[in-house]
């Protein structure tokens, strides 16, 4: 009886002292993980000259019927056609950095033909999401509006799941 109620004790002692190794990160290893995270967008940003857009943001405009293009960057199987962001159109890019335009990376499809979905107005709003904050597809899909010469071009960088845990309607096709 004595080494049960020591087990129980050691226990609570662990679970009320939040012990990292027993119950998961610390709330101090949590705010690295945010930190480094956040870099790393900023830093994406930066190096591809694009804006970000919030979900609120974004929930704004299409209420308001804003002209614009929204790209979906995820695969069109695996995720577009199960939900995306009402009116995305999709087209797929690699997650890592695309630096050189290549048609295999992006499902086949041309730098040509990513242009032709954009539009010939290069003022138009544009705004590229993939799945979630760490998803880069959105990164690869703004980076390339901009080297193509589009002027408004807008990182939703939450992505779906930051729509869907909005409570917004997703699409999806049929």
């Amino acid at each position: 009886m004595k080494r049960f109620s020591a087990v129980i004790a050691v226990g609570l002692t662990l679970l009320l002292a939040g012990n990292v190794f027993a119950f998961g990160k610390s709330k101090f290893e949590k705010e690295v993980e945010k930190e480094t995270g956040a870099v790393k967008l900023v830093r994406e940003i930066q190096r591809g000259g694009y804006d970000l857009v919030t979900t609120a943001e974004l929930k704004k405009m299409i209420d308001e019927n804003k002209e614009m293009i929204i790209v979906d960057t995820m695969p069109y199987d695996a995720s577009y056609k199960k939900a995306h962001v009402p009116g995305a159109v999709q087209f797929l890019f690699p997650i890592p950095d695309m630096t050189a335009w290549n048609d295999a990376e992006t499902a086949g499809k041309t730098q040509a033909e990513y242009e032709a979905l954009l539009g010939a107005d290069k003022e138009k709003l544009i705004i590229v999401y993939c799945g979630f904050v760490k998803c880069t597809r959105s990164h690869n899909g703004a980076v390339w509006a901009k080297k193509l010469g589009y002027k408004n071009v807008y990182r939703y960088s939450g992505g779906i799941y930051a729509w869907k845990g909005a409570g917004h309607k997703a699409e999806k096709v049929d």
